[in-house]
């Protein structure tokens, strides 16, 4: 018999935490302290799990209930287009509160499942296109932090430092709310040649600017980023507006990329391609609603000849690069002077995407998405389960 997906679970557990999100939603260093953070766990009648880590505000009670149990459970895991196209039919009637992230962290725990039923990683499921993927440098956004990411030399500094780790390429966050005077297009200028002057020719850099600049003002960054020789210019306006973004692809030469935020999964990212708004397409599995929707999005680039980046670190990002070869770097990150990017919090056992000399991260050989989850930590701090 067939076996089918049994039970479905969130646990709620306490772990620690360096880093803190500002009010405008903007992640930054901070003490150690105790978070909250959730595990999904997809269970099927044979007793295969698939597990992933997720936002716990994304997966309330309500959600799973109505929406989520009700799709999946008695359902083959391994159906993973249907199980996907049922859930994301339902958030038409579910009015905002089945969100396109629940739908991606579903879809990741399915994948996961899938992996364990199988022994083998989720990269080779995807097709193993490769093994392995360079790592670009994602900056936190600028602060005020002695130290920190306070002003255009400390960018720089930081990323001389961050070539000499192994990071063949940087991508800068610069200022932006509630930092005061953020945003600024002089003052990202004045960063982003801080840093082309500090590392060289010979490294990509990249800027995600503060992402409500008028048209005139993404114009005007766009083309001090030209001369600077950057690689793509992300993000500098509401994504909303397409024409916008068609506007400012259409007069400048560095690449834009996009959409990152814009909700609508695959489906908005073939309407910016058709329209001329991005030269190189963006994706992600926590993006679109998972990874079934982020292969379609890769290959769809492909079809265009167009690169397809995907947004974002984790498991699931990982993995999708597996799917393809034309996106070109895994992001790495946020990273940030005054935070270890590498240290390992107590929820885990190991970082899953730890880079050699050379930048480059190689896939796990884990099954599933290869999450090296402590899972005794988990159940030992869990203090609700949904």
């Amino acid at each position: 018999m067939t076996p089918t997906i049994e039970r479905i679970e969130v646990s709620l557990f306490t772990t620690v935490a360096r880093t803190a999100v500002d009010p405008h939603g903007h992640r930054h260093p901070s003490p150690a302290h105790e978070v909250q953070e959730a595990l999904l766990t997809v269970t099927d009648t044979d007793g295969a799990t698939g597990r992933v880590l997720v936002q716990p505000d994304h997966l309330r009670s309500a959600v799973l209930d109505r929406h989520i149990r009700p799709a999946l459970t008695g359902q083959d895991p391994l159906e993973r287009e249907r199980l996907w196209t049922s859930l994301a039919r339902r958030q038409r009637g579910a009015h905002g509160g089945l969100t396109d992230r629940a739908l991606g962290f579903v879809d990741l725990a399915l994948w996961d499942l899938a992996g364990h039923r199988t022994g083998l990683p989720v990269w080779k499921l995807l097709g193993g296109a490769r093994s392995s993927a360079p790592a670009y440098a994602s900056t936190m956004c600028g602060d005020t932090t002695p130290g920190g990411l306070a002003t255009p030399a400390d960018f720089a500094a930081f990323a001389v430092q961050l070539v000499e780790q192994g990071y063949r390429a940087i991508k800068l966050h610069t200022w932006m709310p509630p930092v005061p005077g953020a945003p600024s297009v002089a003052l990202d200028i004045a960063a982003c040649t801080a840093v082309r002057e500090a590392v060289g020719p010979d490294i990509d850099l990249m800027l995600d600017a503060n992402h409500w600049y008028s048209r005139t003002e993404a114009l005007r960054l766009g083309r001090a980023l030209q001369e600077l020789d950057y690689y793509w210019f992300e993000e500098p306006m509401e994504e909303a507006s397409i024409s916008s973004y068609r506007w400012l692809a259409d007069q400048l030469d560095i690449p834009v990329i996009g959409p990152e935020t814009a909700w609508g999964k695959n489906f908005t990212r073939a309407e910016w391609v058709t329209s001329g708004a991005c030269d190189i397409l963006r994706t992600g599995a926590t993006d679109v609603g998972g990874i079934t929707p982020a292969v379609r999005t890769l290959h769809l680039a492909e079809a265009f000849n167009m690169d397809c980046e995907v947004h974002g670190n984790g498991s699931g990002n990982l993995a999708l690069l597996g799917a393809g070869t034309n996106g070109r770097w895994y992001e790495r990150g946020l990273l940030h002077p005054q935070f270890d990017f590498d240290e390992v919090p107590p929820h885990l056992n190991s970082v899953i995407d730890a880079i050699d000399a050379d930048g480059v991260v190689r896939f796990p050989l884990r099954p599933g998405l290869g999450d090296d989850l402590d899972l005794d930590h988990i159940k030992s701090h869990t203090v609700r389960t949904l």
